[in-house]
């Protein structure tokens, strides 16, 4: 009971960002100055939204666009012996075609008025999608080179909701989890190649040249039979007649057409039997490799930041509920909070695409059915003409 209140006691929330206070954000996000004519973000809960004031996030607003801004945590986080959370929604309403929407976490030597794709980060977090690709990247920076997890964990590709949460543990194991649903899991070594292979193969070590790694040969006992080249590939049809109307005077000597012969055997080869010699197929033997060495602290870095640098073909994807912490138990409560609003997004969905729908009818599909239209008798009409010109 006492570790656990140390640790519950311990357990911080370096940043939880909602876009809450409306144009407050600005007082916090930097956005860089590395590139012309980024993309500009706007706070917005989108066309449709369970509930607006719960569900505000930061937008992307212009179409073919590179996009960077970032802010600091409200303190810096060492993680050193402890867990490293990294969690925000992704709603790309869009239903994008072309475009990044993953987070980028850096050390406190970030700057972020030069924030472009040539920062150094610490890891890259968030769905990657275009065209038939939408995969979820989990990136992390390892001696100055970035490492892509090697499992592929796929990214919802719809325009709802959805919440990415990323674990780092001290133990070298991690989760990725996509809305809750653990989509990969397992040990920083195995599942990303940040460092050398424990053993490689010797390369003092070769096949002895009198290996015999066939594993059939050749039957010695077995003689072609005296006949088999007598018969030829193809042979005149015999069915087939000259026609009556043939002149071998104007045509030619008529020859019968060629068809495959039946008793055509093809090229001759020995039946194969097991090979006794054989020894199996020859394996390198492998040694330990010099240039590994074991590494306790590769989920161990330095945060002070988190930023997007995004490239957008189609703009619309509102990011909310950044939440860097070191306490799963509060990223659990504050997912959970997410998902219940997404379950309500359907609805409001379902009605927003019913409004639109509404107002894309024609001018004649909205009169009412107690307004019919008025009937007119042309012949009666007529008549009545007549009669006043008379």
């Amino acid at each position: 009971a006492i570790l656990g209140l140390g640790a519950l006691v311990s357990a911080e929330v370096f940043l939880h960002e909602t876009f809450s206070d409306g144009e407050g954000w600005k007082d916090r996000w930097v956005a860089s100055k590395a590139r012309d004519e980024l993309g500009a973000f706007e706070v917005s809960s989108g066309k449709w939204s369970a509930d607006a004031d719960k569900t505000t996030g930061l937008r992307t607003t212009e179409d073919y666009r590179f996009y960077a801004a970032s802010t600091k945590f409200d303190k810096p986080f060492d993680n050193k012996d402890k867990n490293f959370v990294v969690q925000f929604d992704v709603k790309n309403e869009q239903k994008i075609g072309c475009g990044g929407s993953y987070v980028k976490i850096f050390s406190d030597k970030f700057d972020a008025e030069k924030f472009s794709g040539d920062s150094e980060y610490n890891i890259m977090f968030g769905p990657d999608i275009c065209g038939s690709k939408a995969m979820v990247h989990a990136i992390l920076q390892y001696k100055g080179k970035n490492h892509d997890l090697k499992k592929m964990v796929a990214a919802p590709t719809d325009d709802l909701t959805h919440t990415y949460t990323f674990v780092l543990k001290p133990d070298q194991t991690y989760q990725v989890l996509v809305d809750g649903n653990e989509s990969a899991a397992g040990d920083l070594v195995e599942d990303w190649d940040v460092l050398p292979a424990k053993t490689i193969k010797d390369p003092e070590a070769s096949k002895p040249e009198d290996w015999v790694d066939e594993a059939q040969i050749d039957d010695p006992e077995d003689v072609k039979p005296a006949d088999w080249d007598d018969q030829p590939e193809f042979i005149p049809d015999p069915e087939a007649e000259k026609p009556e109307d043939w002149d071998d005077d104007m045509d030619g000597d008529w020859e019968a057409p060629s068809i495959n012969n039946p008793d055509y055997k093809g090229p001759w080869s020995p039946r194969r039997i097991d090979n006794p010699e054989y020894k199996g197929e020859w394996v390198h033997p492998e040694i330990d490799n010099p240039e590994y060495k074991h590494d306790d602290s590769i989920y161990h870095y330095q945060f002070n930041n988190i930023g997007f640098d995004l490239w957008q073909v189609e703009a619309g994807t509102i990011f909310s509920n950044i939440l860097v912490t070191d306490d799963v138990d509060e990223a659990t409560t504050i997912r959970e909070a997410s998902l219940d609003l997404a379950k309500g997004e359907l609805e409001a969905k379902a009605a927003y695409d019913k409004a639109e729908a509404d107002k894309a009818k024609p001018a004649s599909e909205d009169v009412s059915e107690d307004e019919s239209p008025i009937e007119i008798n042309l012949d009666d009409e007529l008549a009545e003409e007549a009669t006043e010109e008379k």
